[in-house]
């Protein structure tokens, strides 16, 4: 949402309305193996900004330092490989217009500001643009391949088959709690939370799903299962 919004030039906290679940869909799909590092960084304490010119205050360091924990997400090789993701947007159930200012703005490579993945020194940019019309909903009551990450809840039974895990076909998926929705602009106190299911691995992992999924095909025209996170 916030990479959304920066194509866009909306200010900050001024887009969780514009951008909420009913008037836009999201989507997501790892397309590289990724994984995840833990550390601890050290910021310093300000709770006193002081005076610059007199050099006083917690910016000097005088208020000391705090530990802040910091994940980081990368390639499984940091020096080698990229992180890659493939986002899907459709307008939501009542639509406000935010899809179709989003596709001209894409369409026109018209982009405010410089995208990152969380702090501003993880660069992002856009590679491929691809319009899909006329695309419908299916639903399945047997096991379906699904490319993207898949809210929890809609998933009935995951389908697992056993092998070495370092054959092509070993998979790792992982589930997590994600921010939907805010309560509203300049807020940003939750109003949902989903929790979903996705691969590591970029790899397509087969489940039964409650509910409808849509076949999407890429840019070779191969069909890829997504679901909406909301």
């Amino acid at each position: 949402m916030g990479m959304l919004a920066a194509i866009m030039g909306y200010e900050r906290d001024q887009y969780y309305e514009r951008f909420a679940s009913q008037h836009l869909r999201i989507g997501v799909r790892v397309l590289r193996p990724v994984k995840k590092t833990f550390h601890r960084l050290n910021f310093l304490s300000i709770k006193s900004l002081g005076d610059a010119i007199e050099g006083s205050g917690d910016f000097t360091g005088a208020g000391g330092h705090i530990q802040t924990p910091f994940e980081m997400v990368s390639g499984l090789h940091p020096g080698l490989d990229w992180v890659g993701y493939r986002i899907f947007i459709a307008p939501g159930e009542q639509d406000n217009g935010a899809f179709d200012l989003l596709h001209a703005a894409l369409e026109k490579r018209e982009q405010h500001y410089n995208l990152t993945m969380g702090v501003a020194n993880f660069n992002a940019w856009i590679e491929k643009l691809t319009l899909n019309s006329g695309i419908q909903s299916l639903i399945s009551d047997g096991l379906v391949d699904l490319h993207s990450a898949v809210p929890s809840d809609k998933v009935g039974r995951l389908d697992f088959s056993k092998g070495d895990y370092l054959s092509a076909s070993y998979n790792y998926l992982e589930e997590d709690m994600m921010p939907a929705d805010f309560i509203g602009n300049d807020n940003r106190i939750l109003s949902k939370l989903v929790r979903v299911i996705y691969s590591t691995e970029g790899k397509p992992f087969s489940a039964e799903v409650t509910g409808p999924y849509f076949p999407v095909p890429d840019k070779d025209g191969v069909i890829q299962n997504i679901l909406f996170i909301e």
